[in-house]
C-alpha cells in the first residue's frame, strides 16, 4: 500500500556487509524458529527460516539426518540466511550449498501475495505464465519474464561466456541466472524448472520466505580422521590438493604459516599445535569420516604413499577422534588472531573469497602472487582448498595514504585474474 520496502535479516553472520538496502529491516530470529515437520522416510524437512542451522542438526539427530551445509558461524546463523547468501562451508565438496539442498519456498512477493516456488514440470511452467491455477499478477509476470529472458539464445551466450565456469560449485557473484538458464523448458537439462535456484545467493532482494523445505542427507559416519600435510610452499599444498581429491575427503582445508605464527604465542592455540612439527609454509587438513577408525587410517595411507612417490609435503600425521576438534579449532581461530600480527600493516579483507576451478587453483595462486610480489607485498592463504577457493588477505597498512590506495589497487589486479580464469569473484560471502 505504500511502496515501502522491507528486509529480511537473520542473525547477520555474513562477512560481506548484506542487508543495506532501503527499507524496514525484518528481523526473523524471534517469530519465525518453528521446525514444521520432518519426514524421515523422504529426508525432508519444512521449517521456518529463523531456525538456527546447529539447533536443526541437534533436533535431526533422533532421525539419524543431517542438513549438510556448515558454515563457520553454523552455531548462530539461521537457515534463511543461509539460502539468502547460498552458504556452503568447509564440507561443500561432499554437501555443496544451500541452493543444493532447497527443494521448495513459501513466502511473500512484493505486491503481498503469498506465494510457492518449486520444481515445475514444462507444463506447469507454461500454465504459470498463462496465469492458470488463479496466480496473481505478479507472480505471473515474474515467470513470464523469466520464459523472455531465459529464452532468449543471445542471453543464454553472455551467461556462458561471462559468468563463471561450470565445473565451479561456489559461485556467489550476482543472481544464478546461469543455473536457470540450464533448466527445462530452456536448457538442454533434464532439470525441472525452479525459482529456488535464484533466490538462494540473492540475499533477501526478491521474496520474504516463511516456510522452508530443505532435503537432508543421512548423519555423518561416526570415524573423523584428519591428515595433517606438511609442506614447504603453497604451490606444493595445492598440487597435492588435487591428488588428495582423488581419494574422495569430506574436506580439505589450507592453513598457512602466517596463520601457525600467530598461534605460537596464544595460550589457548598453542595446546592445539600439538600435530605441527617444525616450521611448515603451509599445511593441508585433509578430512575422512568412514564408518570404522581403521578405514580411516587405510585412506591415509595410500594418501600419504602416492604423495611421498611424488616428493609432495614432508610429514603425515594422522590426528583421530576427539583431537580433530583441536585440530579445527586452530584453522578458525587463525583468522581473529591474524589482527595480532605486529606492526601496522595486517591482513586485510579486501580479496576475500575468489573462486577458480580447482584444477586452475595451483597457476591461479602462482598469478596472483606474482601480482603481489610487484606491489611489494605478501598475503595469507587459508581455507577451502577442496572446492577451489581460498580466503586470501594481503597484509597491507591502511594507515598510511599509499596502504589505502594499494588496497583498491590489489582489488582491481586479482579481479582482472579472476575473470581470466573464469572464476568467481565471490565464491561464498555474497
Amino acid at each position: 500500500e505504500h511502496q515501502i520496502s522491507i528486509v529480511p535479516r537473520a542473525a547477520g553472520t555474513s562477512l560481506a556487509g548484506q542487508v543495506v538496502g532501503n527499507g524496514i529491516i525484518v528481523d526473523i530470529s524471534k517469530n519465525f524458529t518453528k521446525i514444521v515437520e520432518v519426514n524421515k522416510d523422504a529426508h525432508y524437512v519444512i521449517l521456518e527460516p529463523g531456525v538456527i542451522r546447529d539447533d536443526l542438526n541437534h533436533h535431526l539427530k533422533q532421525f539419524g539426518l543431517f542438513y549438510g551445509p556448515e558454515t563457520s558461524t553454523s552455531n548462530r546463523c539461521m537457515i534463511g540466511g543461509m539460502i539468502g547468501n547460498n552458504a556452503c562451508g568447509a564440507r561443500s565438496i561432499v554437501y555443496g550449498s544451500a541452493r543444493e539442498h532447497l527443494i521448495s519456498i513459501k513466502g511473500f512477493l512484493a505486491d503481498g501475495n503469498e506465494v510457492e516456488f518449486g520444481s515445475l514440470t514444462e507444463q506447469e511452467f507454461e500454465d504459470k505464465c498463462a496465469g492458470k491455477n488463479g496466480i496473481g499478477s505478479l507472480e505471473q509476470s515474474i515467470y513470464q519474464q523469466a520464459k523472455t529472458l531465459l529464452g532468449n539464445q543471445a542471453n543464454r551466450k553472455l551467461f556462458d561466456d561471462h559468468y563463471p565456469k561450470k565445473t565451479i560449485p561456489r559461485r556467489n557473484t550476482g543472481y544464478a541466472l546461469d543455473l536457470l538458464a540450464n533448466t527445462a523448458p530452456f536448457g538442454n537439462s533434464k532439470e525441472k524448472f525452479n525459482f529456488c535456484k535464484l533466490i538462494a545467493g540473492s540475499e533477501g532482494t526478491l521474496f520474504f520466505s516463511t516456510e522452508i523445505k530443505l532435503n537432508l542427507v543421512p548423519a555423518l559416519k561416526p570415524f573423523a580422521g584428519l591428515v595433517c600435510i606438511h609442506f614447504n610452499s603453497i604451490n606444493e599444498a595445492l598440487k597435492a590438493n588435487l591428488i588428495a581429491l582423488k581419494y574422495k575427503p569430506d574436506s580439505v582445508e589450507l592453513i598457512d604459516h602466517y596463520i601457525l605464527e600467530c598461534t605460537k604465542e596464544n595460550i589457548e592455540q598453542s595446546k592445539n599445535r600439538f600435530f605441527v612439527q617444525g616450521n611448515p609454509t603451509a599445511i593441508l587438513v585433509v578430512e575422512f569420516l568412514k564408518d570404522s577408525a581403521n578405514e580411516v587410517l587405510e585412506a591415509a595411507k595410500k594418501l600419504e604413499e602416492e604423495l611421498r612417490a611424488l616428493h609432495l609435503g614432508f610429514h603425515f600425521p594422522v590426528v583421530l577422534g576427539e583431537d580433530t576438534s583441536k585440530v579445527w579449532n586452530l584453522r578458525k581461530a587463525g583468522l581473529g588472531l591474524l589482527s595480532n600480527i605486529p606492526g601496522d600493516a595486517k591482513a586485510v579483507a579486501v580479496i576475500e573469497d575468489t573462486a577458480v576451478d580447482v584444477n586452475d587453483l595451483p597457476d591461479f595462486i602462482e598469478d596472483f602472487n606474482k601480482i603481489l610480489q610487484q606491489r611489494g607485498l605478501h598475503c595469507v592463504h587459508y581455507a577451502h582448498a577442496a572446492t577451489g577457493e581460498l580466503h586470501l588477505r594481503p597484509i597491507i597498512d591502511l594507515k598510511t595514504k599509499e596502504g589505502t590506495i594499494l588496497f583498491r589497487t590489489i582489488a582491481t589486479d586479482i579481479a582482472h585474474l579472476v575473470k581470466k580464469y573464469k572464476g568467481s569473484l565471490s565464491g561464498e560471502h555474497g
